[in-house]
């Protein structure tokens, strides 16, 4: 649509699911993934999100990651935004994070973090079934399932479809946001899945 941004159309989009609560705690329904190789300036991302929508903050092994991380925490709780850190639970715990959010193959440390960490979102990313489950076994809050649409991250399989990811979310009780390739084109298809949110890497910094 001329003159709507892809962040304004995916925020509309994503306002549309219905709300969820974990644990006392309204889930995000829209969540941006940092990257620095694709997004150099998420701050100026985060200062455009909507209010109650969350940020995964991935660092990557970055020198300045606590600066940046208290500079994200800062617009966070300025504008009503839910903060996690990628796979780092020091790093988390240093900025003052909501939680954390851990990839696949980090899916076994969530109960030791559940019980180091009781307040805390923890949310477990997942490509297939197999990894679906073994994030609910662990006690993830919620599951980020990827990649949905075709992606431009560097370590993107196939994409599973909007097939694929309906069939993941009938598959586990937990609340299933959809990552990978979805942008304003691609997001209205995702509809009536069952999913709790959406999340996003460069399609919410234009």
């Amino acid at each position: 649509m001329q003159g709507v941004s892809e962040l304004e159309v995916l925020s509309r989009t994503a306002a549309a699911f219905p709300p969820r609560s974990v644990r006392g705690r309204i889930l995000p329904n829209l969540l941006f993934f940092t990257d620095p190789a694709r997004v150099a300036a998420p701050e100026a991302v985060v200062e455009r999100l909507p209010r109650g929508a969350g940020i995964v903050f991935r660092a990557f092994g970055a020198a300045d990651a606590v600066e940046q991380g208290r500079r994200l925490r800062a617009i966070a709780d300025a504008r009503g935004l839910t903060l996690l850190v990628g796979a780092h639970p020091a790093l988390a715990e240093g900025i003052g994070a909501d939680g954390l959010h851990m990839p696949e193959r980090l899916a076994g440390d969530i109960p030791r973090l559940r019980a180091e960490h009781g307040r805390y979102l923890i949310t477990a990313a997942a490509h297939d079934l197999g990894a679906v489950q073994a994030a609910e076994r662990a006690g993830a809050d919620a599951v980020v399932v990827s990649p949905v649409f075709a992606s431009n991250s560097p370590s993107a399989g196939r994409p599973l479809g909007v097939a694929g990811l309906k069939s993941l979310v009938a598959a586990t009780a937990l609340p299933v946001y959809a990552l990978g390739g979805v942008r304003a084109d691609t997001a209205g298809q995702l509809a009536g899945g069952g999913i709790v949110g959406i999340a996003a890497v460069e399609a919410l910094a234009s």
